[in-house]
């Protein structure tokens, strides 16, 4: 199309289907994540990322598991739990032992330094959250998380 014919939309115009992005879910969601992730990466320590963090926590929770059954458990695909454990693994903080419901299969546990940053982590990651939810409310911080159960 000739740029003379292209219409222009000023800041002040509104597109005729009443569609404004800044009040869209979605556009929503990833402004709050990404603010939530500037807190995180701030803050936690060990340079953990959001999903070490979780791979970690999740095994403080229940105990060694299979890496797959890790994944599903913190919502990850099979390649990106298997980077994350290779990853946890060569800095020392998880190791593969013998899977004592399956001896066919390896469960990925935590080593005692693994336990030890895992409960310091935990510590950082409660104050996160805080700082995270700190423009709302009490109860406004529990129907956001309450919300946000639902959808996921």
């Amino acid at each position: 199309m000739p740029r003379d014919k292209l219409k222009v939309l000023t800041p002040a115009a509104e597109p005729a289907t009443g569609y404004q992005l800044d009040e869209q879910v979605g556009f929503l969601m990833r402004v709050a994540v990404q603010r939530h992730t500037s807190i995180f990466t701030s803050r936690m320590i060990e340079g953990l990322t959001q999903t070490q963090f979780a791979a970690l926590a999740k095994l403080y929770e229940v105990g060694p598991c299979s890496q797959n059954h890790l994944g599903r458990l913190i919502y990850l695909d099979a390649a990106t739990i298997k980077g994350v454990v290779d990853r946890l693994g060569v800095r020392g903080f998880v190791t593969a032992l013998a899977d004592p419901k399956d001896r066919r299969r390896r469960a990925v546990a935590l080593t005692e330094r693994g336990r030890e940053v895992t409960q310091a982590a935990v510590v950082i990651a409660a104050e996160i959250t805080t700082a995270t939810l700190a423009p709302l409310s009490a109860q406004e911080r529990s129907v956001v998380c309450e919300l946000l159960k639902k959808l996921s």
